[in-house]
């Protein structure tokens, strides 16, 4: 039996999780690992604003600041469990999008880059001077997800980096899942003729406004997630995950991996993550060996390192 695209991916990806681990030389790369589907999962959402709908956002770390400072300040001050905090940042997230995405998504080019830019600026502004509840740039601790003694009665620990890893994976699985589905739908299609052209997406009835909208409030929610399970795993988050630098490493994964492909975004969003710990020896040229990557990409594999990479394949296989 052929399986279709969105069968294939989805395997792979499970494959992928499920036997790297074999090939671990210590612990320390589960968290690496669960760093990698950390990102993933923001980067899907960035597929499904950038890749089907065409629309650039330069402020998506604002919406994953959003989903972390959630999970650290509703269990303190409303008494929430994290989890359900999570949840509630992921709502805040995407009413956060409405809202901002019905006047700055009329503006197209890079007026609307700047526009989102400017949102993701204005949340981090917040998160770092508003000490007296987030307690500014020193960061705030995120409470424990409370497991701790269910998970042990079925021999897992909260703190191992083995649970987080797979927990992470399975969060990616299931937000993988949902963008492909996504993609054969109704929505998913009016998305992808927007990409192709606003006037002729019009023409055939796509309400272009709320195509933009939809997506934009799904993206929001990805990233939320993201932040929300970055700050859960490591119990403590600070402003910088809603700092700009944040929504251009967004950005950069996606792009680097190819932006219209979900299992193409998730690959650049682990070339983009081990490769800082590939480069420590040079330190100093990280930045520097990191561009340089970018522009060679740019300029020699325009649709992405994974879908390249694979046309190259079928074009020597035929």
């Amino acid at each position: 039996m052929k399986l279709t695209p969105k069968q294939a991916t989805l395997l792979v990806l499970a494959a992928l999780i499920a036997l790297t681990p074999f090939f671990f030389p210590s612990g320390y790369y589960y968290r690496v690992g669960a760093l990698i589907f950390v990102n993933g999962l923001a980067v899907t959402g960035i597929v499904i604003l950038t890749g089907y709908a065409g629309q650039v956002s330069l402020g998506h770390a604002g919406f994953a600041g959003i989903g972390a400072y959630a999970c650290a300040l509703a269990p303190v001050h409303l008494g929430l469990h994290p989890a359900l905090a999570a949840v509630l940042g992921a709502i805040l997230s995407g009413c956060m999008a409405w809202l901002v995405g019905r006047p700055i998504l009329r503006l197209k080019g890079y007026y609307l880059a700047v526009a989102t830019l400017g949102f993701g600026i204005l949340v981090s502004m917040v998160l770092n001077n508003e000490r007296w509840l987030t307690r500014g740039p020193d960061g705030i601790d995120v409470p424990d997800l409370g497991l701790r003694g269910l998970l042990k009665g079925w021999g897992l620990d909260l703190s191992n980096g083995e649970f987080w890893y797979f927990f992470s994976g399975l969060c990616l699985l299931v937000g993988a899942w949902l963008a492909l589905n996504l993609y054969d739908s109704p929505t998913g299609r009016a998305l992808r003729a927007l990409h192709g052209s606003e006037i002729a997406a019009r023409v055939v009835g796509v309400d272009v406004a709320r195509a933009k909208l939809q997506a934009f409030v799904i993206s929001a929610v990805y990233a939320s997630f993201s932040g929300s399970l970055l700050a859960l795993q490591n119990k403590f988050v600070t402003p910088d995950v809603a700092g700009f630098m944040h929504s251009i490493e967004m950005v950069t994964m996606a792009v680097l991996g190819g932006v219209g492909s979900v299992l193409g975004a998730i690959f650049g969003a682990g070339i983009l993550t081990l490769l800082p710990q590939a480069l420590t020896v040079f330190a100093e040229y990280e930045q520097l060996l990191l561009g340089l990557v970018m522009m060679l990409v740019m300029i020699f594999l325009r649709e992405g390192l994974l879908p390249s990479i694979l046309r190259k394949i079928r074009g020597t296989g035929e």
